[in-house]
């Protein structure tokens, strides 16, 4: 290999912050640690989340609606808070040292948790019938608990899946064409902690005690830090490029005192630096594209504008913070389609885990499995869809598409909303049966109606194989098309359309219960499904999906793709 050849040319460096050796850090030798962390972290998070509905109903004494509101507004704000991680990775303090502080902050509100489901005087007490009564300090502290763990996931969700795919070259064809790949086995290794949260961790909070199945995660939280810190010497690091924020506020500011300004037509007299490298740290020059043309006013220079001293970037703009700016309103229409998708992958964590905790729990005699368990065949799903996806449907759909990657990542996004839309109606189906069920025995009053909660199972299976289209392909369209010196920021965006799909649940929740329970009626969604109809909220959900797959088509054929060229400074 000759000696310009062993360093990396996307600009990244090492642990001493000097230029990235190819043969020493990066690729998949690095990424068993990301992999480790990612893992760890995920069984923490699910190890929480998948049972956290009912540990509201028993040990806070919730009703459904209100622990059905509270673990979406919480979940929606673990999907919030990487926003601040993200500003932080990429103006700051880079993905590695944000990654790692929040995971401290991610240990501490896990182990605060752990003694408030555990420490006598912080545990709720509870009578023979378990009826719980927790005071207003024991449900604060809870609460203070679940919301530093969310303030903790917001410096590591959006960081790590870019920190992984950091590790990849773009300027090697022999790295690059890994990327994808990575982005398929990340997802898995995700599910894997998924799958021992929904078996193990479930079971233990269900028969052993809450103190034990907030313990163990705790510990599994503690260990990713360790495997984390374990691949530094092999980690490839981008350079943090300054605040995001400020640059896009440069191009606005910038185009609006240029309002009257004419755009020419020529896009080589707009404004760029004649060297190849970027204006900004970390990023490569973006090629000038023709959509959104208001904003390329900010490039034009004028007499004002003084181009051979210090140039302000409040009156003038690189073509490249332009595009840049392009790029996250581009963006922000396929983002909004991701809202209806997420709201449907919530019901996992709430209504079906209570939809399930009416049905017949035992599997033989004497066993009775938690109905939080089942989202383990989500997760099998996606352990079964991925490999099958990556060995198998990809090669296929190569040869009819003709694109390396068998589908684009928009139509990757695309059939994964189309098959979601199957298990909401899969679901209300089933509703549909255990109603008629209770209907023909009058088990109005009955607890457990005696049809066997596996039947839940495709519901679960399906929206495992639309997160492995959907989520996937959205993680990587994110990445892609991020402007470099943005990456962490466009992964915190792709991110919050599940925190607003589950406070969108959360407000549909809310609404049905409102509308639906006047005039003394039990409403869709009462504490005794029975007598409700919950078959109705599925199918709601089922006709909001099917009209966002029909806006999603529209606004994907509208979307032009970014063009980076040039060096990363």
């Amino acid at each position: 290999m000759a000696e310009e050849d062993i360093y990396t040319k996307d600009g990244t460096t090492d642990y001493k912050n000097d230029p990235a050796d190819k043969t020493k850090t990066g690729t998949w030798k690095a990424c068993p640690y990301i992999l480790g962390n990612e893992c760890c972290e995920r069984l923490a998070y699910y190890g929480m989340g998948t049972n956290l509905v009912n540990y509201l109903k028993i040990q806070l004494n919730q009703h459904n609606v209100t622990a059905i509101n509270n673990v979406n507004n919480w979940s929606g704000t673990c999907y919030i808070t990487p926003l601040i991680g993200a500003f932080l990775a990429d103006a700051y303090l880079g993905r590695y040292w944000t990654i790692a502080i929040f995971s401290m902050i991610y240990v501490l509100g896990m182990t605060l948790l752990t003694l408030s489901a555990s420490v006598p005087g912080l545990r709720p007490s509870c009578n023979a019938q378990d009826v719980c009564s927790p005071t207003t300090m024991q449900s604060a502290v809870a609460f203070i608990a679940l919301y530093t763990i969310a303030l903790g996931t917001g410096g590591i969700k959006p960081c790590v899946s870019s920190f992984g795919a950091d590790q990849f070259d773009d300027t090697d064809d022999a790295e690059k064409k890994h990327k994808s790949s990575f982005f398929n086995w990340f997802y898995f290794t995700i599910n894997i902690g998924a799958l021992i949260a929904a078996s193990v961790l479930v079971y233990i909070q269900t028969h052993v005690g809450w103190g034990w199945g907030f313990g163990i995660p705790a510990a599994a939280m503690a260990i990713a830090v360790v495997s984390f810190f374990s691949g530094t010497r092999l980690y490839r690091n981008q350079k943090p490029g300054g605040s995001p924020l400020t640059r896009l506020c440069q191009v606005n500011v910038a185009s609006f005192r240029k309002f009257s300004v004419k755009v020419p037509s020529d896009s080589s007299l707009l404004y760029e630096t004649v060297d190849e490298e970027s204006v900004v740290q970390g990023s490569r020059k973006l090629d000038h594209t023709k959509t959104l043309s208001f904003f390329d006013k900010a490039a034009v220079e004028t007499q004002t504008d003084n181009i051979k001293g210090a140039v302000d970037p409040w009156k003038l703009c690189t073509v490249t913070q332009v595009e840049e700016l392009k790029s996250i309103i581009r963006l922000l229409p396929i983002w909004a389609t991701g809202i209806v998708l997420t709201a449907v992958y919530s019901q996992m964590g709430t209504l079906f885990v209570i939809q399930g905790s009416s049905m017949d729990l035992h599997m033989g005699p004497h066993f009775e499995i938690p109905s939080a368990t089942l989202s383990i065949f989500d997760t099998i799903s996606v352990i079964f869809w991925v490999p099958v996806y990556d060995q198998l449907i990809v090669p296929v759909a190569r040869r009819f598409t003709g694109h390396k990657n068998g589908f684009t990542q928009l139509q990757r996004i695309g059939i994964g909303l189309f098959i979601s839309i199957f298990s909401m109606v899969v679901a209300g189906i089933l509703e549909v049966v255990r109603l008629n069920m209770v209907k023909r025995h009058n088990y109005y009053d009955h607890k457990h109606v005696p049809m066997s909660v596996f039947w839940q199972v495709p519901q679960y299976f399906i929206i495992g194989c639309a997160e492995v289209f959907a989520f996937i392909g959205q993680m990587e369209f994110f990445y892609e098309q991020a402007p470099d010196a943005m990456r962490s920021m466009c992964s915190a965006l792709s991110l919050t359309t599940v925190a607003l799909g589950s406070y969108l649940s959360s407000v549909l929740v809310t609404i049905v219960t409102d509308v639906t329970t006047r005039n003394g009626k039990l409403g869709w969604i009462p504490d005794n499904l029975n007598r409700g109809h919950l078959h109705y909220f599925f199918f709601l959900l089922a006709v909001l999906s099917v009209v966002n797959l029909i806006v999603y088509i529209f606004v994907a054929r509208w979307y032009t793709y970014k063009k980076a060229v040039g060096t990363l400074r």
